[in-house]
């Protein structure tokens, strides 16, 4: 009996060491809430699998503190909730600092971008003044829709629409924009770029004047500094060592990027 049981207690020593051992080499996860339809920053690839400029500087970030990085999908519109419950650490997806400055614990911004019209080629809109009585399109709780619903901003412009309706990605607004049902599409010029030469290049253009200008940067819960400043840290390394810049080359937005600037 007494041989049985110390066996037992041996397994059950040799067991525990087993797992406390796989507890310390288990890293931690950190999640990053994204569109998932919101290219070149973050979006699903040919491989059905998520890839962005965004994704990727968070997956060497990961790296550098030896992290897990979990890719998490939300609801754009959802945002706040997502993070304010836990379910993601960051918004980390193109997401504009400007006018949201008190709400979330930022990052220095890393890429300077404007919001813009987008049209089709042969529209014959080159001007705000050619939208008058026209149907736009814009991304339910973007940074498009605030300057456009802004008092101080262009709202002034929208009101010359004859309607300003709102989806829940660009991919359809585009969509939506190429067979007739809209006449324009407001959005972010870093992600216009990259829907117009996904489409071929001529089939739509950008007009000349922008709606504003603003700064992306990662949002925190607000208060949450000290994950702010690790991941900071790790961009620093970033573009230090050249990977910040390679990636943002590699998504076309090398002219945008303005972190360590």
């Amino acid at each position: 009996m007494m041989k049985k049981f110390l066996a037992s207690l041996l397994v059950a020593v040799m067991t525990a060491a087993i797992f406390t051992g796989c507890n310390k080499e288990k890293k931690e996860e950190f999640v990053v809430g994204f569109d998932a339809e919101y290219p070149p920053y973050g979006y699903m690839d040919e491989k059905g699998e998520y890839t962005g400029f965004d994704l990727e500087l968070a997956e060497e970030v990961c790296k550098l503190n030896g992290w897990t990085l979990k890719k998490q999908p939300i609801v754009w519109e959802n945002k706040d909730n997502e993070l304010n419950s836990g379910s993601i650490d960051c918004i980390w997806n193109g997401f504009t600092i400007n006018g949201r400055e008190k709400d979330y614990t930022w990052s220095v911004p890393y890429v300077d971008n404007s919001q813009v019209i987008v049209v089709k080629a042969d529209a014959g809109i080159a001007t705000y003044a050619d939208l008058a009585g026209k149907i736009v399109g814009v991304q339910a709780a973007s940074a498009a829709l605030d300057v456009l619903s802004d008092e101080k901003a262009q709202k002034a412009l929208a009101d010359t629409f004859k309607e300003l309706n709102q989806f829940a990605d660009y991919n359809t607004a585009f969509l939506e924009l190429e067979a007739g049902s809209l006449d324009a599409v407001a959005m972010d010029i870093g992600v216009a770029q990259y829907q117009i030469n996904s489409r071929g290049g001529d089939k739509f253009v950008i007009l000349e004047e922008h709606l504003n200008a603003e700064q992306y940067g990662i949002g925190f819960k607000k208060g949450n500094t000290e994950l702010c400043e690790k991941v900071e840290k790790a961009l620093t390394t970033l573009k230090e060592n050249g990977k910040f810049d390679e990636l943002a080359k590699k998504y076309g937005l090398e002219d945008m990027v303005c972190f360590g600037k």
